[in-house]
Parts: structure tokens; C-alpha cells; sequence
């Protein structure tokens, strides 16, 4: 048994699951593996435990490969606690509570990261901030950015309303309108599927408000990131729209971009993802044009 920060960890083969205070809340992770931290989070509305039962992806290749698998809810959602503050959900702020984790279940080595929609937003975020703090990103779903971001700020305005207004039940007239992406249409739940938000109805309207007035860091924070990062996007879904990833991909020098355009080719990503982190990949990327 080892002592990291004020955590303590026992090498188990299964996940183990904790938590932590965190300014002001309380995370819920789970810890499993050993070897070099990769830390995981998720997408938005999701938690640990949604994503898992979407079959959208397995990470066990990673922890496979030697690597040690932290995956947490972000404050608000899944296991975590929160409070009704829009603020405190928004990227820069959960970029925070990722950082404030790492220090207490990771100790002072560089770790690598994944995530997902929100969770790549928040490692993007954290990256910017704390560049030394990670050694290479698997950026998966990109949101919305920039230019794109306006309409899917909208969206979740006028999800929060009708939160208030109406349940969190009305989330699926939203869901209704939104285009299945080929990549997941045969999974038995569609990522960030507003019929079963993975947060308190209590929580929605702030964790929406704060997505709608959140963006990625700024193309110039971006440029200035050197570590090899790899890019895995789906083709056909305007939250998670390819051409944020193709521009992610130009940013940042060397990233490797892979597009799934079916359920087959995103239950790949876990493989893919444990040979980008695994020692032996751990050379930098030559630039080049991103692949698809």
C-alpha cells in the first residue's frame, strides 16, 4: 500500500473506487492497473458508469498495455457532488477540479489523458494551464468550438429552459432533433443521450448554462501545447462536428487524426488509444497530414 497526497491505494487487480474532496465537492474516481497514470473523463451529462453501459468504448487495452486507469465523474455528475452554480461547471473551472485530482491520486509525475467530449475540452483546458502536468492526449469527440460553438450554446440554453420549465424529461424532445451519428447508431445508448442525463435534475440547468458559455482554449493556447497528442473523432454528429478535430489536428504539431465511420471502426478506439500511450509509441509523431 502506497500513500499519494492524502489518498491511500492498495495495487488490486479490479477497480478500486474512491473518492476526494475537491474545492468544494466531492469526486468519485476508480483506480485500476499500475504503471503511468492515464486519467479519463468523460463526456457531458455522462459518467464513469453511463459511458461504460453505452458500449461506446473499452479502455481495458490500456490498462492492459501497463498503463494505470484513473477514471472520475466531473463534478455534477455521475457519483460526484455538485451545488446549482453555473460557474463552477465551467471548462476552466472543471479543468481545475482535473488538475486539484491529479495532485492528490497521481503525485508530481506527468500523466497522460483521455477524453471524451467535455472530458477533451477539460484536458485541453488543463493542458493550457499546466502544460507540464501531462505527457500526450487522446483527444476523443471534440465539441463544438469557435465558430461552431454559438448554435450548440443555444442548444443547451434552451435545454436548461425547459429543465425549469417542463422536467429534465423534455430533454428527449432535444434528442429527438439531433442527428444519430452512423459511428454509434448501434449502440444500445447514444452518447450524451439527453433521456437519461447522468446529472440531478437539480444540477441541469447550471451544467448546461456553463457548457453553453464554455469554449475550447484559444488557437494561440493551442499552438503553444508540445506533446504528442492523437485525435479520434465520428463522422455525422454536429455536436461533435470533424471539422473541430481537423483544426484541432492543424494546431497542434504532429497529432494523429482518426475518424470512425461505423460501430466497428469507434470499438477500435481503445486499441488504438493503448498504442499511442503505451512505452514503446512514446516517440514523438512526425508532423504530417492527419488521416482519416
Amino acid at each position: 500500500m502506497n500513500k499519494v497526497g492524502s489518498v491511500m491505494r492498495t495495487a488490486h487487480p479490479d477497480p478500486v473506487n474512491a473518492t476526494v474532496h475537491i474545492r468544494g465537492a466531492r469526486l468519485a474516481y476508480s483506480d485500476e492497473g499500475s504503471g503511468p497514470v492515464v486519467v479519463h473523463g468523460h463526456g457531458l451529462l455522462q459518467s464513469r458508469a453511463t459511458e461504460r453501459a453505452s458500449g461506446m468504448f473499452d479502455w481495458t487495452p490500456v490498462v492492459a498495455a501497463g498503463r494505470r486507469l484513473v477514471r472520475y465523474d466531473a463534478r455534477g455528475h455521475g457519483e460526484s457532488t455538485g451545488t446549482p452554480t453555473p460557474a463552477s461547471y465551467t471548462w476552466p473551472q472543471l479543468a481545475g477540479d482535473l488538475l486539484a485530482l491529479l495532485d492528490q491520486v497521481a503525485g508530481p509525475e506527468p500523466v497522460s489523458g483521455i477524453g471524451c467530449s467535455l472530458g477533451t475540452a477539460t484536458l485541453l483546458h488543463a493542458a493550457v494551464r499546466e502544460p507540464g502536468r501531462f505527457d500526450r492526449l487522446v483527444l476523443t469527440a471534440p465539441p463544438t468550438a469557435w465558430t461552431s460553438r454559438a448554435a450548440q450554446a443555444d442548444l443547451y440554453r434552451l435545454a436548461a429552459d425547459l429543465v425549469e420549465t417542463r422536467g429534465s424529461g423534455a430533454l428527449a424532445e432535444l434528442a429527438a432533433r439531433s442527428l444519430a451519428a452512423p459511428a454509434f447508431a448501434d449502440l444500445p445508448d447514444l452518447p450524451g443521450q439527453p433521456s437519461a442525463p447522468a446529472v440531478g435534475e437539480e444540477l441541469l440547468p447550471a451544467v448546461l448554462r456553463a457548457a453553453a458559455a464554455s469554449d475550447l482554449p484559444t488557437e494561440q493556447d493551442l499552438t503553444a501545447l508540445d506533446l504528442p497528442v492523437l485525435i479520434l473523432a465520428w463522422a455525422g454528429d454536429p455536436g461533435h462536428p470533424v471539422s473541430t478535430a481537423e483544426r484541432l489536428a492543424e494546431l497542434m504539431a504532429g497529432a494523429r487524426l482518426h475518424v470512425a465511420e461505423s460501430g466497428a471502426q469507434l470499438r477500435q478506439w481503445g486499441v488504438t488509444a493503448a498504442r499511442f500511450l503505451t512505452p514503446a509509441a512514446r516517440s514523438r509523431t512526425p508532423a504530417g497530414r492527419p488521416t482519416r
